[in-house]
């Protein structure tokens, strides 16, 4: 069976002329991260009885626009950040686009240029990227033993996987979201990143875990054996978040409040104020009740009392001694003075006596 001519020479023009313009995207959109850099490439194909001159990337939107359908390359915000790569054998091209900004987010098209006026072709639609930032998104406020959770949330869909940061520490969670019971230990500086993107951490959230009174205790000062007169004080302390501002003081055995504020002084200290002593420390979110200490009064000595007794006679006998040896000096004095006047008068008299 024979062809006829006409459409013999169809068939020639078909495998000659017959191929047609197309551009193929590898994807339709992208989501990027901030500050990362993107690839986004095609395939293409051409009527071969044209000549390639030239291949590049646009922007989408100028496409209807003839006097602005220029090279990326030729706008300064993407001059330096830019870089094309091109198989002609195998008609492929890749767009690569770096340090990804906010400004960025629009389609990228890709266009062919050939040597034959009027004959040039864009691959329409093109890719839409999408650009997102990282931010965690973190409850106000965490309670301890509250469940918590952490969000690494994105404008778009990253695919990549997330790693999380405690204080700059990696964590081994590589979900989107991170969840625990809070405990003290987890208040921290936290911050997620995309898998491969590790030099573009989100901003970094601090959580601080809050925690009524824990460990109440009473302490004494001055320590050891409490004396009568002595003065002493007790001191309660804890550890809150926030730190506790209300302390109240209990005796056991009375129903009232001994005193309040975080110390408690006796002066001058007696029996009546032995007995078991408590604290109650309170913040915000709860109070806790400290364990009981005993103070107890102690007496004067009996043997101190002995001493101070005997030495008080001592003083006070010592005084009467030598205030009855003054006594006895003093009377002998006046006597021998009394003795000598005496003489001197019969000594007189017999004088006068001889002189008659």
């Amino acid at each position: 069976m024979t062809l006829s001519l006409p459409l013999i020479f169809l068939l020639m023009i078909s495998g000659v002329f017959g191929q047609n313009w197309t551009v193929s995207y590898e994807v339709k959109s992208i989501c990027a991260l901030k500050g990362s850099t993107v690839n986004m490439s095609c395939s293409y194909t051409y009527p071969q009885q044209y000549k390639l001159s030239d291949t590049f990337w646009i922007m989408c939107e100028k496409q209807n626009k003839t006097e602005d359908i220029k090279s990326l390359t030729e706008y300064p915000e993407y001059k330096d950040r830019v870089e094309y790569t091109e198989d002609r054998e195998n008609k492929t091209a890749i767009l690569r686009l770096h340090n990804i900004t906010e400004n960025d987010e629009r389609a990228y098209c890709f266009r062919i240029l050939t040597e034959t006026d009027l004959q040039r072709w864009i691959g329409r639609v093109g890719i839409l990227l999408n650009v997102s930032a990282l931010q965690v998104k973190a409850p106000q406020l965490v309670l301890k033993k509250q469940t918590v959770n952490l969000t690494c949330e994105t404008t778009c869909n990253l695919t990549d996987g997330f790693i999380w940061y405690k204080n700059g520490q990696a964590l081994n969670i590589h979900k989107e979201t991170l969840q625990f019971l809070s405990e003290r230990s987890d208040s921290g500086s936290y911050s997620c990143v995309v898998r491969g993107h590790e030099h573009l951490p989100s901003p970094a959230v601090n959580i601080t875990v809050m925690y009524p009174p824990e460990n109440t205790l009473v302490s004494i000062s001055p320590s050891g054996e409490i004396v009568e007169g002595d003065s002493v004080t007790l001191i309660c302390s804890s550890d809150s978040n926030p730190p506790a501002l209300n302390f109240s003081w209990f005796k056991e055995n009375q129903n009232s409040t001994t005193e309040s504020g975080q110390s408690f002084s006796i002066s001058s200290i007696n029996s009546s104020h032995s007995g078991l002593y408590y604290c109650e420390a309170q913040n915000e979110y709860g109070s806790q009740r400290s364990a009981s200490v005993s103070v107890t009064v102690k007496g004067v000595s009996n043997s101190l009392f002995i001493i101070a007794v005997c030495v008080t006679a001592a003083v006070v006998a010592g005084f009467g001694l030598l205030f009855l040896i003054i006594i006895i000096v003093h009377k002998r004095s006046k006597r021998r003075n009394n003795d000598s006047k005496d003489t001197e008068q019969k000594k007189v008299g017999n004088e006068s006596l001889k002189f008659t």
